[in-house]
């Protein structure tokens, strides 16, 4: 073969493997760019820029008067660079740096050291090390950078700690309505009550910082630097207002300690609209710090099962202690939306309701108590054994008779009872804009139509057989308030931006007429006679005509036997209502009906809450003679003449001194005064007040009462049910016992009684 011929095969086989490799790198730089291009293009950018995010501010949530109850407040954020530190040549000047960092940080951030040394060995231009920091860590921080950056062998910390704008959620009342409000977590999520609920609508809209860095991975100058700012979030404004908030919180904290309940949680609702004032559900916890167990009785339950020797049922091996987030858990919970209870005798309005707008009775409509009925193969007994005698339609909810229930159920039968529980919302969720409503289950939380039997018929008429939620509930006893109308409850009022603009407002919803105005009216004024002389005496203000209903249910545990819920709905004033409320004790210890433990506290949520909104009391004749009289303008009198002028009031007077001018008094001119109280005047110059230690007035009647204040020179304001009862005591006073006040003082005294207030 001649040389050509080798010199052309060898060409052609050169041009081949030329064109293969072509072709290989053809397909090669195809598959970069077209299947793999977004992922390199990617890589690229992440070398090239940094991307920072923004946190945007979360808006606040206000009370109805614009008081703040969560705000976000600017603090800090604490990042490093861990590729300023890992691109030290020098191994040793490198670990040197890097342990610089992780102690220094360490000990001002009170952060685990492995962890904050973990962060300095990833690769990336940033890493968050902590967020929320206040000034004084941040000056601390600024302190360590100047600290190496000024040493004989300087390091330059400034590029590898970096501090950054952050949010802080406050909260300024600390436990106020906490299971309400909820809180958000440490990246600013919401994580419980209207914090979750309204999460997104809160959050705002996040901005970013994107800038250039060099091959050193090192930032570029500003004007590389491209700015998309964060946009705040909306904020809430509640119908919560804080004052009646703190007026139920205060009367419900005290009542866990004294009943020892196991639970407390009451609602106030305007009942026109259906918007929530007030929400309480015990025990709660404190917002800023919604880790921390609060219960004293939860923590030391926590810490004593940690240890106790749990056993199974079979009594063979000890069983696991329950975590501490259960016990979070049970703090945070929200009961007057989440918990079911069955809610006793209170449901006799509902039954009331049902048979008066049907027809089947009236106010003519009389029954005899014997102390049982016979019905449905089941004897059902009164919780008065011996029987209420003969009762008229009134007397089903003043004596809360259960055969008298019974039979008006009865004689309405079971598909038009069923008509009344679906129609006051007990098959349905309330809608409120809350998280955590429990959902009403079918043939769980109650029968289905279907199965609706005469027996459940029966033990439906007084509330017992099924449950609901205290929502539920609530809503339910408004719309008898209200003439009819259920509402469906809110407690978000409106939503308003960054400039305070509204964005949206929250218009009160009827959902239906269930009862008409004129059946409404007749309950209404048979639930005052509940409170003026029936089991719920003990929810009576003077001057407020309390309309209400008690209950009391026997609780199913596997533990215990007699244990009880204690519960009170009503609204006020009777004749034209203007707010409702619900009071559910659960496991109270010792007294555990509903007229004995609940309506108390209803009494005292109602007088305090009534007063607050400004609505005018309308006193009786009886209630007037008894209750109140102006302490008239006496300085400046002769003793005399002081004397003289009040000879003609129910005010005595105690002179101090031996003067004949006054030269001063107490309680001050204005005042109002209990009839029969005392005015002290001073007559010396040189004592012008007298101080005196408060005794206890716990325990005793109404005159044994005003015996001792006398004895004392204080004055007692009598509140609860003895102006209406004969066979009271007095159960708290709002001034300890041992406290130094001044002569003349007024202190509130409140009593119940304990006769035929059982259900």
């Amino acid at each position: 073969m001649s040389k050509p011929d080798n010199k052309k095969r060898r060409g052609v086989t050169a041009l081949r493997i030329m064109a293969l490799l072509s072709a290989v790198l053809i397909v090669r730089l195809g598959y970069l760019q077209i299947i793999k291009g977004d992922e390199y293009a990617a890589k690229a950018e992440n070398q090239q820029l940094s991307d920072k995010e923004t946190t945007p501010g979360r808006g606040s949530i206000y009370d109805a008067n614009m008081n703040v109850l969560a705000q976000s407040a600017s603090v800090w954020l604490v990042y490093i660079n861990p590729y300023e530190i890992n691109k030290i040549s020098d191994e040793t000047e490198r670990e040197k740096v890097r342990e610089i960092v992780v102690s220094g940080l360490s000990v001002i951030l009170d952060m685990d050291a492995d962890t904050i040394r973990e962060y300095t060995q990833r690769d990336s231009s940033y890493q968050k090390v902590k967020g929320e920091i206040e000034n004084d860590q941040r000056e601390e921080i600024l302190n360590l950078i100047d600290k190496y950056e000024n040493e004989k062998d300087p390091v330059d910390l400034g590029t590898i700690i970096g501090i950054n704008p952050d949010v802080k959620r406050y909260y300024p009342y600390s436990s106020l309505a906490s299971t309400v409000i909820g809180f958000t977590g440490t990246d600013g999520v919401g994580l419980a009550g209207l914090e979750y609920y309204y999460d997104e609508l809160l959050t705002g809209e996040s901005g970013r910082t994107i800038t250039a860095i060099d091959g050193n991975m090192s930032q570029m100058p500003n004007q590389y630097e491209t700015i998309y700012a964060a946009k705040e979030g909306s904020s809430l404004v509640l119908t919560l207002d804080i004052y009646i908030q703190y007026i139920l919180e205060d009367v419900l904290s005290e009542a866990m300690e004294t009943t020892k309940a196991e639970n407390i949680y009451g609602i106030v609702m305007d009942v026109d609209t259906g918007a929530i004032l007030g929400m309480v559900s015990l025990p709660d916890y404190d917002l800023n710090n919604p880790y921390v167990i609060k219960s004293e009785t939860l923590q030391k339950e926590y810490e004593e099962q940690l240890t106790a020797n749990y056993e199974d049922a079979t009594g063979d091996e000890p069983t696991e202690p329950k975590s501490k987030s259960y016990y979070q858990n049970l703090q945070w919970r929200n009961r007057a939306v989440s918990n079911t209870y069955e809610p006793g005798s209170v449901f006799k309005i509902i039954t009331a309701s049902a048979a008066l707008e049907e027809g089947t009775a009236n106010l003519n409509t009389s029954y005899y108590c014997s102390g049982s009925i016979d019905y449905a193969t089941r004897t059902i007994h009164c919780w008065k054994l011996e029987g209420h005698g003969s009762e008229t339609f009134v007397d089903l909810l003043k004596n809360s008779c259960n055969p008298f229930a019974v039979t008006l159920a009865g004689e309405l039968g079971t598909d038009r009872y069923y008509d009344y529980f679906e129609a006051f919302g007990f098959t349905e969720k309330t809608g409120l804009d809350l998280p955590g409503e429990t959902t009403p289950r079918e043939g769980v939380l109650y029968m289905s139509r279907d199965n609706f039997s005469q027996s459940d018929l029966a033990s439906y008429s007084f509330g017992q057989s099924f449950q609901v939620s205290p929502i539920q509930m609530i809503t339910a006893v408004a719309a008898v308030a209200n003439g009819g109308k259920l509402m469906t409850p809110y407690i978000v009022d409106k939503v308003i931006d960054a400039d305070g603009k509204t964005v949206s407002e929250t218009e009160p919803t009827v959902k239906r007429q269930v009862i008409s105005e004129k059946t409404a009216s007749i309950v209404r004024d048979a639930m005052e006679q509940v409170v003026s002389t029936g089991t719920g005496k003990n929810a009576y203000v003077a001057g407020y005509h309390v309309a209400g209903k008690t209950g009391t249910s026997e609780k199913l545990t596997e533990e215990e036997e007699d244990v009880y819920i204690a519960s009170f709905c009503g609204f006020a004033p009777a004749y034209d209502p203007e707010i409702a409320v619900i009071i559910i004790v659960d496991e109270p210890e010792g007294e555990h009906g509903g007229g004995a433990v609940a309506a108390p506290l209803a009494g005292e949520v109602f007088e305090q809450a009534l007063e607050y909104l400004g609505v005018e009391h309308s006193y009786t004749d009886s209630e007037l003679e008894l209750l109140v009289e102006t302490a008239p303008a006496l300085t400046g009198k002769t003793v005399s003449e002081a004397r003289s002028e009040v000879s003609s009031k129910s005010i005595n007077v105690k002179v101090v001194g031996d003067g004949d001018t006054v030269i001063s008094q107490y309680p001050e001119a204005g005042r109002e005064i209990p009839s029969d109280g005392i005015i002290v005047l001073y007559t010396d110059e040189e004592n012008t007040s007298k101080e005196v230690t408060v005794p206890d007035f716990t325990g005793y009647t109404v005159s044994e009462a005003n015996r001792i204040a006398t004895e004392y020179g204080l004055n007692i304001k009598i509140s609860g049910s003895s102006l209406n009862s004969g066979t009271v005591y007095a159960y708290k006073q709002s001034i300890d016992q041992g406290e130094t006040v001044s002569m003349g003082e007024i202190i509130t005294v409140y009593f119940k009684t304990t006769v035929d207030v059982s259900d």
